[in-house]
């Protein structure tokens, strides 16, 4: 079944001004470039703009402070902020798309000791075993693995083939995609005198705060003593790793393919490039900016940082550098 939205629901919905026909509907949400009948798109950026006078498009969400310099045909809805407005659309369109009756079909290895909340769907061939906690209005889709111990809070979305291993706690309104897996080993091995290394038992757990999301095939290790933290409203790209021991401060962001090294401490609204990567045991400031393909080896000790490079530096310095590096190859 499609669902459909008119523009005046849409406007209501974000507290926006129509121009045009408010009984027109939409189904779906498009890129500006691409939108057709029954689409809606938005323009938030103005290097987009002459796709606006040529846009098919049934609706369209302009900023109140945007002018036109032509006349366009679909109808407008004019918000205070057109990139936090579609945003919120598209979670709306979401909710209203997974909103459906879902028989539980459960297989529960333990179904005495665990705990589902009201209005949790667990998918087929799901496995969820000893002293499980989970809390209301989550989904928990098909061949998903929660061990024992495991706490998670109310209307978190983990997709299929997560693994969450024994004891780690998962928050609220969380998102964990497909074929993550939290809490496996750390990697902690002691060399011997004959070359071999003895595995260092990995105790502790993992803890996600409220609001994290954890990207498709990203790992997050279990603590070797205490917990590996990822503070309230981090969000982590696919095919990321985070080792034992690290605690991610609240509200950082980390591109995918992005790894950080055992027991590094990561300060808050920090954002991370692709491919980029931290030692361990080293401390980063709040506000810290990382371009991508760069390592930071040492402590960074002051707030607001961009760097770049391997290992990182100033990301000027390291322009002023590159451009004596080009100059020299040359000759």
């Amino acid at each position: 079944m499609i669902m459909e939205l008119s523009a005046q629901s849409i406007a209501d919905y974000l507290g926006g001004e129509i121009t045009g026909n408010p009984n027109i509907k939409v189904s779906s949400v498009a890129r500006i470039e691409q939108g057709k009948q029954g689409t809606l798109c938005f323009l938030a950026n103005p290097k987009y703009e002459h796709y606006l006078y040529t846009c098919k498009a049934s609706i369209v969400l302009l900023n109140k402070s945007f002018e036109t310099k032509q006349e366009i045909t679909p109808t407008i809805i004019k918000v205070e902020n057109a990139y936090e407005s579609i945003a919120s659309l598209l979670e709306y369109f979401n909710s209203l798309k997974n909103d459906k009756k879902r028989g539980n079909r459960l297989f529960v290895i333990h179904p005495f000791s665990s705990k589902i909340g009201y209005g949790t769907y667990v998918g087929k061939h799901s496995v969820i075993e000893c002293n499980v906690r989970i809390g209301k209005n989550c989904q928990i889709y098909p061949q998903v693995y929660i061990g024992d111990d495991v706490v998670i809070g109310s209307n978190t979305i983990i997709y299929p083939g997560v693994k969450i291993y024994h004891g780690c706690q998962i928050g609220n309104d969380c998102i964990i995609h497909a074929n993550a897996v939290i809490g496996a080993d750390g990697f902690g091995f002691a060399p011997r005198e004959d070359g071999t290394y003895k595995k260092i038992p990995q105790t502790g757990n993992v803890v996600l705060e409220d609001n994290v999301e954890i990207g498709a095939n990203t790992t997050v290790d279990r603590a070797t003593i205490g917990s590996t933290i990822v503070h309230k409203g981090v969000k982590i790209d696919n095919l990321c790793q985070i080792a034992h021991n690290v605690e991610v401060g609240e509200n950082t962001v980390m591109a995918a393919l992005s790894g950080i090294a055992g027991s590094a401490k990561i300060g808050k609204h920090c954002m991370f490039g692709g491919q980029s990567g931290m030692a361990g045991h080293i401390f980063i400031a709040d506000n810290t900016t990382l371009a991508a393909k760069s390592v930071i080896v040492g402590n960074v000790k002051k707030e607001g940082a961009v760097l770049m490079g391997y290992p990182a530096i100033n990301h000027r310095e390291y322009l002023k550098a590159y451009a004596i590096f080009k100059s020299n190859a040359k000759k």
